[in-house]
């Protein structure tokens, strides 16, 4: 599962031909969550409060790059990074 960006101390991942809908995997400490990428919404598990507000933040910056992402995990296409959180 490629890192795809790293930011105050989250760390965002995407698995190559992972099931639909497209999302991302969100790691912080010992949680992680499952982001929905078009509704901007946790598909499963948790984040603290404030780890999840960056992530949604990050993820409504890069919407369009990480929907183009999915499309590129989904034809096992190489991964690039995408910019952290200034």
């Amino acid at each position: 599962m490629p890192e795809i960006s790293r930011f105050y101390g989250v760390v965002i991942r995407m698995y190559f031909a992972d099931h639909n809908p497209p999302h991302f995997h969100a790691f912080y400490g010992g949680d992680q969550a499952i982001i929905d990428i078009r509704a901007l919404a946790v598909l499963g598990g948790r984040l603290p409060p404030r780890a999840l507000g960056l992530v949604i933040e990050w993820a409504s910056i890069h919407q369009d790059e990480l929907l183009e992402f999915w499309a590129r995990a989904q034809a096992q296409q190489p991964l690039d990074r995408i910019d952290p959180l200034p």
